[in-house]
C-alpha cells in the first residue's frame, strides 16, 4: 500500500497547490459549463475520503461533520467561504492523508461494508477504498485544474 499513499500525499499535495495559488474569489466562482467550484471539488475530496474510508468501515469521522455534509456528493457549491475555512480546508488536506496511514498502519480499519461506487467499482475492503479514493481525488483534481483555465479565459 506504499505505493498508493505515496500516491494520495501527491494529489492532495497538487490539491493544496491549486487552493493556495488561487485567489479566494477566483475558488468560488462556477465557471461557464461546470455545476460547481474549484473549492467545491477539493473540499468534496476530504468528504468523500472520509465517507469512503471511515463511514464504510463502521469508524468515526477524522472531521468535522460539516465538511461531509456540506461537500459531500449532491451538495452545492459554497459561494460564501472565508479565507479561515480555507486555511482549515488546507489543513484538512494533508491532516487527513497523514492520519489515514496512520490509521490504516494501526488496523483500523478491521470491517468494511462493501458499496459500489456511482462509477460503478465495487470495494470490498480498505484497500480497495483507498485506491478508489486516489482515481476519484484525480478526476476532482482536473476538474479543479479545467475550472481554473476557464476562469482564466473568462477574465481574458
Amino acid at each position: 500500500m506504499n505505493y498508493h499513499f505515496q500516491a494520495h500525499r501527491q494529489v492532495r499535495q497538487n490539491l493544496l497547490d491549486i487552493l493556495r495559488s488561487t485567489p479566494l474569489e477566483d475558488l468560488i466562482i462556477i465557471p461557464d459549463g461546470f455545476n460547481n467550484n474549484i473549492y467545491w471539488n477539493i473540499a468534496h475530496t476530504v468528504a468523500t475520503q472520509q465517507l469512503l474510508c471511515y463511514y464504510l468501515s463502521g469508524n468515526p469521522f477524522r472531521v468535522d461533520n460539516y465538511w461531509i455534509e456540506t461537500y459531500k456528493k449532491g451538495t452545492l457549491p459554497n459561494l460564501n467561504v472565508q479565507a479561515s475555512e480555507v486555511e482549515d480546508l488546507e489543513f484538512l488536506l494533508i491532516e487527513t492523508s497523514k492520519i489515514l496511514m496512520k490509521d490504516y498502519d494501526d488496523d483500523f480499519f478491521s470491517d468494511y461494508t462493501p458499496y459500489t461506487t456511482s462509477f460503478g467499482m465495487d470495494l470490498k475492503s480498505i484497500q480497495d477504498a483507498i485506491i478508489f479514493n486516489n482515481m476519484h481525488e484525480s478526476i476532482h483534481y482536473g476538474y479543479a485544474l479545467a475550472q481554473k483555465r476557464a476562469i482564466i479565459g473568462e477574465k481574458s
